[in-house]
């Protein structure tokens, strides 16, 4: 299918609308730069003066040039050593946005009965906290080590693994799907960066929400511009 820009920013490429929110039962989102407005290590980062660095390595890897998202991961944590834990309160507070739309289409999809999955390669710090605000139902993410009130620049062990990658988000997509006893293909996942690939190749939908020109491509619909609730002029 020849891709489509059924209205300005809003691109179709892989199927043809209009499909019904009511068709799925499912959609996951990334967190960063997906359902908020930053990359929260990188704020996180700026607390010792390392968010050039940090954001560099971030930049690269949500563009797939740094193809191991786990070592990724572990090089920028390292480097947040010695961070007082008080500064993720301080970037969830000053810092961090929900994205345009998010709340809406949260809302829409919620109405419709859609469950509703968070899993990010970020931090359970914000991941909770936005999984509360929005009345999300499931989430999976990082968990910071912290010792005397400062993070150790490690990443804890938890009961599904360490490190949420693209490998584990496509796996945590499954599992919740069994869970719920529905197929991949009556789920939607919506992702900007290289590690959200897996998770959206397994889902009946695939959005792209101001996503690097890897993830555009690949997606089944790319937004472009404007806020996530723009994925409703799509599923009606």
């Amino acid at each position: 299918m020849t891709p489509k820009e059924i209205s300005p920013g809003l691109v179709v490429q892989r199927f043809t609308p209009p499909l019904a929110l009511a068709d799925f039962k499912l959609i996951a989102f990334d967190m960063d730069s997906t359902l908020i407005n930053i990359e929260c290590i990188d704020e996180i980062a700026d607390a010792v003066g390392k968010k050039a660095e940090v954001a560099a390595i971030t930049e690269a890897t949500m563009r797939g040039e740094i193809k191991d998202f786990k070592e990724s991961l572990r090089r920028r944590v390292a480097l947040l050593k010695g961070v007082p834990v008080g500064a993720l309160q301080k970037v969830y507070d000053d810092r961090l946005r929900l994205n345009p739309g998010a709340e809406q289409l949260v809302a829409a999809c919620k109405a419709t009965g859609l469950k509703v999955l968070l899993v990010s390669g970020g931090f359970t710090f914000f991941a909770n906290r936005v999984k509360d605000r929005l009345g999300i139902d499931f989430a999976r993410s990082n968990l910071l080590d912290e010792a005397d009130g400062k993070l150790t620049g490690e990443v804890v062990q938890q009961s599904w693994g360490d490190i949420c990658d693209g490998a584990e988000k496509r796996r945590t997509l499954l599992e919740v799907a069994s869970l719920l006893g529905i197929s991949p293909q009556e789920a939607i996942a919506v992702g900007d960066g290289a590690n959200d690939l897996q998770m959206m190749g397994e889902a009946g939908l695939s959005v792209a929400f101001h996503a690097k020109p890897k993830v555009r491509e690949q997606a089944m619909v790319a937004i472009n511009e404007g806020g996530l609730d723009r994925l409703l002029e799509v599923l009606r």
